[in-house]
């Protein structure tokens, strides 16, 4: 099997997408942002209410605040914070969003993606080490990718290497050539690593 379809077969698991619309207050969870909370994808639709029942007790304010401000400025979101599915497990998850634009460049919402960053030791790392394995030769490129995301976001490589796979699935670039132009963008801006907002936003418009 060929190094690109060996990428292919990779599947995210703890990464999803969503879209928060700012005038109906509408909210749009991927299958696997579903899976986080706890629910059957397409067996809940997501409000502003629900999502804040899922913060932790400690954290709901915060992110109640947070949503305030992104819908009255527009501005980019980036969390960490801890939600609670519906079994009544704690998870760790980082959220990160930028505008979201109508047809005519409005901005009308957000949109992005979570991580689920929960340290699970049950977790079975075999399909992430074949992979790496398999792209062996690409392997520069994608640690560096890998540990910039490391240390904005604080999680694992394994986590990080999944944020990769998945941006390549969306944008529908190989999985080196993105790590490339990502590696290559935050480069040429001059900015450092710990420059957090710049990080999100070339990882969610990156083409």
């Amino acid at each position: 099997m060929t190094a690109a379809r060996e990428e292919a077969t990779v599947v995210p698991e703890r990464v999803g997408a969503f879209r928060f619309y700012f005038d109906d207050e509408r909210w749009e969870w991927s299958e696997h942002v579903q899976r986080m909370h706890g629910y059957q994808p397409g067996t809940v639709t997501p409000t502003t209410e629900l999502v804040l029942s899922h913060k932790h007790p400690e954290d709901r304010d915060q992110i109640a605040q947070t949503i305030d401000t992104i819908r009255r400025t527009g501005q980019p979101l980036s969390s960490r914070h801890r939600i609670i599915d519906t079994s009544g497990k704690v998870r760790s998850v980082v959220v990160v969003g930028d505008k979201l634009r109508d047809e005519r460049g409005r901005v009308v919402g957000t949109q992005g993606f979570y991580i689920d960053a929960t340290p699970d030791e049950r977790e079975q790392q075999d399909q992430i080490t074949a992979q790496l394995a398999a792209i062996a030769e690409n392997r520069a490129v994608i640690e560096q990718a890998k540990g910039v995301l490391m240390a904005i976001y604080g999680i694992t490589a394994d986590r990080a290497f999944e944020i990769l796979v998945w941006r390549s699935q969306e944008t529908n670039l190989k999985l080196r050539e993105l790590a490339s132009r990502f590696v290559a963008a935050i480069s040429a801006s001059h900015l450092s690593p710990e420059s957090r907002s710049h990080v999100d936003n070339t990882l969610l418009t990156l083409r």
